[in-house]
């Protein structure tokens, strides 16, 4: 497949480092010359310096036979005008553009993606990602990560072993045969840095970060075997208060059971802008870090605190100052993913990355044939793929156990009709069934072969 990746900041490269990978014919885009260097020097891309939007940039990237465009730009305009100049005058059939403007999001202006108007095929918005990702998290607060599967039927959860938890050194295998109604999975562990899948003889020891995918019905179980308690998020506090804030305390506000949401936020325009759209919030103008405003905001009797401003730094330690003041649980929103191993020293429960949701987001959209969902994990470093079995997958008719998986692939669940299993190694995947399977980076082309993914792009 050839793609044109307009746009090499994170967001692109990560998705240029997805598609080469899986050996796509990718190029990438971006005005800014060095950043074009450093994708061709770290990836297997070819490389265009110049405005994604011009023709003739377009034209050098070989938009004349490519199967897809993806505008991730940090110019909304720019991303829409390159697909509008990718549809008209190349013809490219597919294209994905990044659009952060809540403006041009409005329900009401839908129509101006129409193909006969401004032809975006899927438009992902950032914020409403981050907004989404923050709810999640707000619905499992003891887990350090969240993901939905399967329509909500299933749930990938991220969970810290602490000396507290009843299953600490003992072996995968033995889960099963103590909890064998749990449906739950262990498909990831996250020790000393490292990430891996792991087997049936290994351990969780206190420190590691593991990864588990459970049914819906079982998460406060899962949590409780391993040492998690659930508490109801009665009292909400959020540190900022644009558009990812605003989103949030409006879904709060929607909730039929009720949630008290305080809002802080520094700009006063924004503010504003809040408390008018707000009904049953209330929104205080100042400093998210002033002791005095939090005091005010009722922090430390606060059930959870969510730092969802546009500084990574201001998000820390106001986690920080949060925590110490009493606040049961604090999560923060972090761009630079090199910040993410401090999150544990300084007593952060959890943290949103806004990159890794918009790249998952725009996964989802350009993979092939019947996937359904796909996850990335931390620094792009896994994938959970949720997809269709389809007749001509090896899998179909085969059981888990004679199916020759990469040593970093896990089946996490399956669906049934409307019935979710935890998979064992005697269960057999059908046509028509859905799996949900984990698995590191370089696997992820192995376990689209085996799903016979590649036959039917769209």
């Amino acid at each position: 497949m050839k793609v044109i990746i307009c746009g090499a900041g994170q967001v692109g490269w990560q998705i240029a480092r997805h598609l080469s990978g899986e050996r796509n014919d990718v190029t990438v885009v971006d005005s800014d010359p060095d950043l074009v260097r450093r994708a061709t020097d770290s990836l297997d891309v070819q490389g265009i310096a110049g405005f994604a939007s011009h023709p003739e940039t377009l034209d050098r990237a070989g938009a004349q036979d490519a199967e897809m465009v993806i505008a991730a730009t940090y110019s909304d305009e720019v991303n829409m005008v390159t697909c509008q100049v990718a549809h008209s005058v190349f013809g490219v059939n597919r294209k994905i553009a990044r659009v952060r403007s809540q403006s041009y999001l409005e329900a009401i202006y839908s129509d101006l993606y129409r193909r006969d108007h401004m032809p975006i095929d899927v438009v992902i918005s950032p914020e409403r990602e981050v907004a989404a990702a923050a709810l999640q998290r707000l619905s499992a607060p003891a887990a350090f990560d969240t993901e939905i599967f399967m329509d909500g039927q299933a749930h990938l959860l991220g969970i810290t072993i602490e000396e507290k938890c009843p299953v600490v050194n003992t072996p995968l295998r033995q889960l099963t045969d103590l909890f064998s109604t749990l449906r739950a999975t262990v498909v990831a562990v996250r020790r000393e840095g490292s990430l891996f899948a792991p087997e049936a003889k290994d351990q969780l020891f206190v420190g590691d970060d593991c990864y588990v995918f459970c049914h819906a019905d079982d998460i406060s179980r899962t949590m409780e075997i391993f040492g998690k308690t659930q508490t109801k998020q009665e009292r909400v506090v959020l540190v900022g208060g644009g558009n990812v804030g605003l989103a949030v305390a409006q879904a709060m506000e929607g909730r039929k059971q009720r949630v008290r949401t305080k809002v802080i936020e520094k700009n006063r325009h924004c503010a504003e802008r809040a408390a008018e759209a707000l009904e049953r919030t209330i929104v205080l103008n100042g400093d998210g870090l002033d002791a005095g405003l939090l005091a005010e905001a009722g922090i430390s009797r606060a059930d959870a605190m969510l730092a969802i401003t546009d500084d990574d730094k201001t998000n820390m330690l106001a986690c920080v100052r949060a925590k110490s003041e009493g606040c049961a649980y604090v999560i923060a929103l972090i761009n630079d993913p090199t910040l993410v191993p401090l999150m544990t020293p300084l007593g952060i429960d959890a943290y949103i990355n806004p990159r890794a949701t918009t790249v998952s987001s725009i996964l989802r959209h350009i993979r092939h044939g019947r996937v359904r969902a796909v996850y990335s994990i931390g620094d792009a470093e896994a994938e959970v793929i949720e997809a269709e079995v389809l007749s001509t997958s090896p899998l179909a008719g085969s059981r888990i156990s004679d199916i020759e998986f990469p040593e970093g692939v896990l089946v996490g669940a399956v669906r049934k009709g409307n019935e979710v299993i935890r998979p064992m190694g005697s269960t057999r995947i059908d046509e028509g069934d859905v799996v949900a399977i984990f698995a590191l980076a370089e696997d992820v082309p192995e376990v689209e072969r085996l799903m016979q993914v590649s036959i039917d792009f769209f």
